[in-house]
């Protein structure tokens, strides 16, 4: 099945989660934040949100940086 994921077609297997997309992103679950169809999606759901074909996903990955000078 297809989904969207930050702008991007992508195949996934039917029953992948949440979770499991993000894990086959080579992502941290813990280091993201995730938009589900237009909702954002609790941490806690990851695992329990089964995508559907034409879901559309935005994923938002936590950095630390910056300029400590400023």
């Amino acid at each position: 099945m297809r989904v969207v994921v930050n702008g991007e077609e992508r195949e996934v297997a039917g029953g992948t989660t949440v979770h499991g997309l993000i894990e086959s992103l080579d992502l941290q679950p813990a280091a993201v934040a995730v938009e589900h169809n237009g909702r954002v999606l609790p941490r806690g759901d990851f695992g329990t949100t089964t995508l559907a074909d034409g879901d559309r996903l935005e994923i938002v990955r936590f950095v630390q940086g910056g300029n400590p000078t400023i």
